[in-house]
C-alpha cells in the first residue's frame, strides 16, 4: 500500500511532466527551460532533477511508456501466429490499451500533441530514431525465439522488423502533420500503411 510520502512524490512528478509537456506544445521544446518547468509547478529545480534527469527524459517518459507496452503485447501474443501477425496485432492491441495507461499521467490529447512535438524537433526526433533502434533488437530478439532461430545467423528476424519498424516511423510522420490528435487516427493510418506492405513490395505499381 502506498504511503502517504509516496502518493505526494508521485502527485510531484506528475505535475511536472504534465507542465513539461505543456510547455513544450506552447513554446516549443528547445524554448523551455528546466527552470520554467519547476516554476510552474512551484517547485525548485533541484526538486525537478529528484525526478527527471533532465527535459529530454521528460519528453521521453510517456513514449517509453507505450514501447513497453507494445513490447509486452508482442509477448503475450499465441506462439502459433506468423510472425508479421504477432507484429501487427501487438501494435493494435498497445492502441487498444494505452489510452488509459497514459491518461494516468496526463490528459491523452496533451501527449499525443507532445509527441507531434517530437517528430517536429531535431534533437529529439534523432534521439526517438536511436531508441527506436534499441526497442526493434529486443523485438527481434523475442521473434527470434518465438520462431526458434538465431538472429545471428538467420537474418529473416532482424529484416522482418526492419520493414515493420520502417512502416511504423512512415505512419508516425505522416500522423505528425495532420489535424487529427486522437489515437484512433494514428491506428486508423497503421492498419492502413500496414495493409499496403504486401502490394507495395510484390505488387505491380503500373497496374490500374
Amino acid at each position: 500500500m502506498e504511503t502517504l510520502r509516496e502518493r505526494k512524490k508521485q502527485r510531484t512528478r506528475d505535475a511536472l511532466l504534465r507542465s513539461a509537456l505543456e510547455l513544450f506544445v506552447a513554446q516549443g521544446y528547445e524554448h523551455t527551460t528546466v527552470d520554467e518547468i519547476a516554476e510552474s509547478v512551484d517547485v525548485s529545480q533541484r526538486t525537478f532533477f529528484r525526478y527527471f534527469a533532465g527535459k529530454e527524459e521528460a519528453a521521453f517518459f510517456l513514449p517509453r511508456l507505450t514501447e513497453a507496452y507494445y513490447v509486452e503485447a508482442l509477448r503475450r501474443r499465441p506462439p502459433e501466429e506468423a510472425p508479421l501477425e504477432a507484429l501487427r496485432a501487438a501494435v493494435l492491441d498497445s492502441f487498444d490499451s494505452i489510452e488509459q495507461a497514459i491518461e494516468r499521467y496526463v490528459p491523452l490529447e496533451l501527449h499525443m500533441r507532445a509527441y507531434k512535438v517530437i517528430e517536429a524537433t531535431p534533437v529529439l526526433h534523432a534521439a526517438h530514431l536511436g531508441r527506436q533502434s534499441e526497442t526493434e533488437e529486443e523485438i527481434t530478439r523475442i521473434v527470434a525465439e518465438r520462431e526458434g532461430v538465431d538472429p545471428d545467423t538467420d537474418p529473416r528476424p532482424r529484416l522482418l522488423v526492419a520493414l515493420f519498424g520502417a512502416v511504423i516511423r512512415v505512419t508516425e510522420r505522416h500522423w505528425s502533420v495532420g489535424d487529427d490528435f486522437g489515437v484512433a487516427a494514428i491506428r486508423d493510418l497503421t492498419v492502413a500503411y500496414l495493409d499496403q506492405v504486401g502490394p507495395a513490395l510484390l505488387g505491380n505499381w503500373r497496374e490500374s
